[in-house]
């Protein structure tokens, strides 16, 4: 896969379109105008943009960014000194150049994360200065490998600089959405996650309800912590380890319920899998600590088996949406979903191969946001979903008024 000047130059432009028209994200307690600023549903760079650079990279995010994300994502884990840096797993041995450097070969280790045996080099044993020395690669292997070994590992102070100073020169909010990766597992090493997450935001200024910022988290106790620590907007991640032939989710550990609660010794908790958060006990449960919901897109739409010829997901067929954003959202919740990519093995062969059909499914069903590895389709989708609601004429406005950037087209949402 190669990247050309035509795939930027069309990302950028769908950037530039989406500036027109800002329709307001929920607010779950009451009018922000702060979070009034965004677009709706929120784009979110998953990973950064990993369909084109190496994930977790400040010029992966910055890119997202030209792509038109209003959020970056940021996976957060600690270093052996107790810096949080941007990396989707505490073991580097997929996203990085460690295993190639001779003076790291010892650092390579067996260790049990969440239940599971893990092998690779783990950012715990590295300080942040060794850290600094290592260069992120691409850990999909059919998408641009040209950039591997050039870009270092971000901390996550710089991630927020970055959103900052992006937002000022892009004259638009864009926030962060920092995933804590593993907290109980954290803990177990005795580098908890979370003060160093807030005191990180309170650095910035950005430990405040009306900050641009969503932390999001697999484990529940986390959560709860953190609802104590700051008032950021809070989001309970859902997810489960594969679709069955029929269309119902498999709950195979350690994909089967958040970590936490594998460790808790409670029955209750022990009885329960992820699937347990898309109930409507389970909703309310979430509304107690947490603002949102972002379950693995499956919840949502889910598909079954239909022995079709494509390699993948193209193999199979959708069943009709579920109402989890519905329910979700009658008691007030968010609902992000992840991950979307533009991959044909990972596209249902009822989108015909084209990632946007899957993009406008989930906009019609009224989603809050996304989680997309390719920006810039997320967002070229959402021009085509206000254009599909808005008659068409949301682009153009009125020739006739004042030449403003932002034509006004009625929400039609609601």
């Amino acid at each position: 896969m190669r990247i050309t000047c035509a795939d930027i130059a069309c990302g950028l432009l769908a950037a530039a379109i989406c500036t027109l028209f800002s329709p307001p994200v929920h607010a779950d307690r009451g009018h922000n105008e702060k979070h009034d600023e965004f677009p709706r549903p929120l784009v979110i760079g998953h990973r950064g943009a990993p369909g084109y650079l190496p994930a977790h990279t400040l010029e992966g995010y910055a890119l997202a960014i030209e792509l038109g994300a209003d959020f970056i994502e940021p996976d957060l884990v600690s270093t052996k000194d107790g810096h949080l840096i941007a990396r989707h797993e505490p073991n580097m041995v997929n996203t990085t150049d460690v295993a190639s450097r001779p003076e790291f070969a010892s650092r390579r280790r067996t260790v049990i994360v969440d239940g599971a045996a893990d092998t690779g080099f783990f950012a715990s044993d590295f300080t942040l200065a060794e850290i600094k020395r290592l260069r992120a690669v691409q850990d999909f292997p059919e998408r641009p490998q040209q950039f591997n070994g050039k870009f270092e590992i971000p901390t996550l102070e710089e991630v927020i600089a970055l959103a900052k100073r992006k937002s000022e020169e892009k004259g638009r909010p864009i926030g962060i959405y920092p995933e804590t990766k593993h907290p109980t597992y954290h803990k177990s090493i005795g580098l908890p996650l979370e003060q160093r997450l807030v005191a990180a935001l309170e650095a910035a200024g950005w430990n405040h309800r009306d900050a641009p910022v969503f932390i999001q988290s697999f484990e529940q106790s986390n959560l709860k912590e953190l609802n104590r620590m700051t008032p950021v907007r809070l989001v309970q991640l859902v997810d489960a380890n594969d679709v069955n032939p029929d269309g119902s989710l498999d709950f195979t550990a350690p994909f089967d319920r958040p970590f936490d609660w594998t460790t808790s010794g409670d029955p209750r908790l022990l009885a329960r899998t992820f699937g347990f958060f898309a109930t409507d006990e389970g909703l309310r449960e979430i509304k107690t600590y947490a603002d949102g919901i972002g379950p693995w897109k499956r919840y949502i739409v889910t598909t079954v088996a239909a022995g079709l010829p494509g390699p993948g997901e193209a193999s199979r067929s959708l069943l009709p949406p579920g109402d989890l954003i519905e329910r979700a959202h009658r008691i007030g919740l968010l609902v992000h979903t992840w991950t979307f990519r533009n991959e044909q093995r990972r596209l249902v062969s009822d989108y015909g191969g084209d990632p946007v059909n899957e993009y406008l499914q989930f906009y019609r069903l009224g989603i809050d946001g996304v989680f997309s590895d390719f920006a810039d389709t997320a967002v070229a989708s959402r021009i085509l979903f206000e254009l599909e609601r808005n008659g068409g004429r949301c682009l153009t406005g009125d020739r006739d008024g004042p030449k403003r950037h932002r034509p006004q087209c009625p929400d039609q949402r609601d």
